[in-house]
């Protein structure tokens, strides 16, 4: 028996590489399977230079439900033991971007990975270090085999004032990346099939990305009229990176 675990992937800033060169570190517009796969390990408490092909052999997919905005910063580095400065490096993010990952396998490894999520040995990122998740990652087991399929039947998970901002809309177009087979000739390829997360030699493989593009209801749908008074904007919340852990008993 199959299930799927759906995550939400939202903070103010998100990373994920898929390739990097020198000092200049970019990211893809969507969650990497290499990322979420090491969100995973993180939660389930794994090292590094931990065997990964239980994990890596799960099926993904995400779709882009608040696709954010690309920023670009600068930094700075020394070396630790003769204070020498490092090339200046770019880092690149997307800020205020809201994702949903869909992972999918058999029931007993995604029961074992939904109570990872809800209390992780280490604190889950969004692609790198300093980008922690805004709110709780877990929006539940789907009881379905398919990630593209679990992904076409979930609400709407774009922040609120960005909701609001596309009030007019009856309904969304979103975009889903799901995963083709083997052999497959369709779609994209990108280097993010993990292989080994050991800083001494990572390794990822190709794999192949298609896009498919649905309809979901706005639930914030509201036609404009003439002489409606404005509404006053929806604030943006405060950022609570702890809040995605589950609250423990004791002091």
């Amino acid at each position: 028996m199959k299930s799927v675990l759906a995550l939400r992937l939202a903070g103010p800033l998100q990373s994920w590489g898929a390739s990097a060169r020198f000092a200049r570190r970019t990211t893809e517009s969507a969650p990497t399977k290499s990322g979420v796969i090491g969100l995973l390990a993180a939660a389930l408490g794994r090292d590094r230079t931990a065997d990964l092909t239980d994990l890596a052999a799960l099926r993904f997919a995400v779709r882009i439900d608040q696709p954010g905005t690309r920023l670009r910063d600068f930094q700075t580095a020394h070396h630790a033991d003769t204070e020498k400065a490092m090339p200046v490096s770019e880092r690149f993010y997307l800020a205020d971007a809201v994702f949903v990952a869909a992972i999918a396998g058999h029931d007993a490894m995604i029961r074992a990975l939904h109570a990872a999520v809800q209390t992780p040995v280490y604190l889950p990122y969004l692609g790198r270090r300093s980008c922690p998740p805004q709110g709780p990652l877990d929006l539940g087991l789907r009881n379905i085999d398919d990630p593209v399929e679990a992904l076409k039947a979930e609400e709407w998970q774009a922040s609120d004032w960005y909701r609001e901002q596309r009030r007019h809309d009856r309904t969304i177009t979103l975009t889903i990346l799901g995963e083709g087979t083997a052999d497959s000739r369709l779609g994209d390829t990108l280097k993010d099939q993990p292989i080994s997360f050991d800083p001494r030699h990572r390794r990822y493989a190709l794999r192949s990305v298609i896009s498919t593009s649905i309809e979901v209801h706005n639930p914030r749908f509201s036609p404009s009229s003439a002489g409606r008074k404005r509404r006053a904007p929806v604030p943006v919340p405060r950022h609570e990176p702890e809040a995605l852990l589950s609250p423990m008993d004791g002091p």
